[in-house]
């Protein structure tokens, strides 16, 4: 007798509206509209010769602005393409939103109550903070919501936020600069006289960062959301709105700083605007420290699976030492090495991070997937990084501390030539180039195999999440993962 299969053997094709193509060209099409949209607005309140002018003088601050975020999201890097999108959202789609829904609820004030003073001021203070904030917020959300893999804590909210909010401020710019120019081009006034000079000073020299300081307390709160556990439903729904509504408050009082008199404007700014900017940078500066110590905890792991050399949990853990590795690897097999290095560096700390959230019970139900993935793309590129790596580690080496009495044989930990920096046996990875002997590391030979004149192995086969994999003896107590999933307490995979 014929039976069904328990599962279809042709599983049904996705609907057209979920293939990533069409996605694509929707979101692109709506950034392109918005952008000739916005450009046409602006354009007609200030001119040609304003916007151009305008223009100028808008993209100065924009470069250091894009160089900053980049630099706090060094650790793990997210890819290009969020932050071109994150600042097109900003410059087009948030732009073009505040444009409209400012002019209209404006307009509307002053018409019902006869005002129109007082619907500008209010319109100011409280209309364009709400406005301005929730169009923003809104990139950070489809970042958090479609690009979940990218966004695992508070530096990737601080920079989704930071980059849309300096395109926002691009656009906006633009208009403030180019109707000054128009105003001055009435008056007959130019040099530091002008209203454009007094304009530029404001909002290009003395506050560039306002938009982005405000917008990264909405990023701050997805940050924390993400590190939330996913039972914690009612959490990670009420941080980012207490993110916003701080982001609308500050925003809300700078705005409104000019009707504090006359020196309003610069108490606000002393007292409160430059505090807070101190403390944000000192938060992210600090919570990128705390990934570095992440880097340095968690990837040991896979030195003693075999997956790492040694030496690259200390050396990944050190933007310098990074830093040395890449340009190493350009100088001696050029940019397509160090690009490779640069990758190997972002995915090692991808992996520790997966590694950590899954300890801590955090991991999605792709956790295996994702490190398979990881670990797949790092022995890929292991020839051209791992050189490159070992320069960096003996020239950030620390010098030689002899061993405590009573703590060990000595050479047990002679292989690194610095005592117990990395409390890994020498002689049990040797194969990778370090040397069980005293004096340091053994030379490793630049690109080609390991430095001891072999071949590097083919990639080692990944064990079943169901099969338990062999441990050797150096690795029998590694602790498994706490987590609820069944796959996060199965052994890392391991080389052959």
């Amino acid at each position: 007798m014929a039976t069904c299969p328990p599962y279809p053997t042709n599983p049904p094709r996705p609907h057209w509206w979920q293939r990533g193509w069409v996605r694509y060209g929707a979101l692109t099409t709506l950034l392109a509209i918005s952008g000739l949209v916005i450009l046409a607005l602006v354009r007609e309140q200030t001119g040609t010769q304003g916007f151009l002018v305008g223009l100028g003088l808008a993209v100065l601050p924009v470069p250091l602005l894009i160089a900053a975020f980049r630099w706090l999201d060094r650790v793990e890097p997210g890819p290009w393409r969020n932050l071109v999108f994150c600042f097109a959202w900003g410059a087009c789609a948030a732009a073009l939103i505040a444009i409209i829904a400012n002019s209209f609820a404006t307009r509307w004030i002053a018409t019902a109550t006869a005002d129109p003073a007082g619907a500008d001021t209010l319109g100011a203070t409280v209309i364009a903070p709400v406005v301005e904030e929730s169009a923003k917020a809104a990139a950070v959300l489809l970042v958090f919501l479609f690009r979940r893999r990218d966004f695992t804590g508070i530096v990737d909210g601080v920079v989704t936020a930071g980059v849309t909010a300096t395109g926002f401020a691009f656009t906006e710019n633009i208009l403030y600069l180019g109707n000054a120019f128009g105003a001055d081009q009435l008056t007959g006034d130019s040099g530091f006289a002008s209203v454009t000079a007094a304009t530029f000073f404001v909002r290009v020299v003395m506050s560039p960062f306002a938009h982005p300081l405000f917008t990264v307390l909405t990023g701050i709160g997805f940050g924390i959301a993400a590190l939330s556990t996913g039972r914690h439903h009612l959490r990670r729904a009420l941080l980012p709105l207490a993110g916003l509504l701080l982001a609308m408050g500050m925003h809300a009082l700078w705005n409104g700083s000019a009707a504090f008199g006359e020196y309003g404007f610069l108490a606000v700014y002393g007292a409160f605007m430059v505090p807070c900017f101190g403390l944000l940078t000192w938060l992210v500066i600090w919570t990128r420290q705390r990934e570095l110590r992440t880097v340095r905890e968690e990837l040991p792991a896979y030195v003693m699976a075999g997956w790492l050399a040694p030496a690259e949990p200390h050396t990944l853990a050190s933007m310098h030492a990074r830093r040395l590795a890449r340009q190493y690897a350009r100088r001696h097999a050029g940019k397509q090495a160090a690009r490779a290095v640069a990758q190997y560096e972002a995915y090692a700390t991808s992996l520790a991070f997966l590694r950590q959230r899954g300890r801590k019970g955090r991991a999605g139900p792709d956790f295996a997937v994702r490190e398979r993935e990881l670990l797949d793309a790092l022995w890929h590129r292991r020839d051209v990084a791992r050189p490159a790596l070992d320069h960096a580690a003996r020239a950030t080496a620390p010098p030689p501390v002899a061993p405590w009495p009573g703590y060990g044989t000595p050479g047990s930990h002679a292989g690194y030539g610095y005592g117990y920096g990395y409390g890994y046996a020498a002689a049990a990875y040797a194969g990778y180039g370090y040397a069980a002997r005293p004096g340091g590391f053994a030379p490793v030979a630049p690109y080609g195999g390991y430095g001891h004149g072999h071949p590097a192995p083919a990639a080692p086969a990944f064990t079943p999440a169901w099969v338990p994999a062999p441990f050797p003896a150096h690795a029998r107590s590694r602790p498994a993962y706490p987590s609820a999933n069944p796959a996060h307490h199965q052994p890392l995979p391991r080389r052959p």
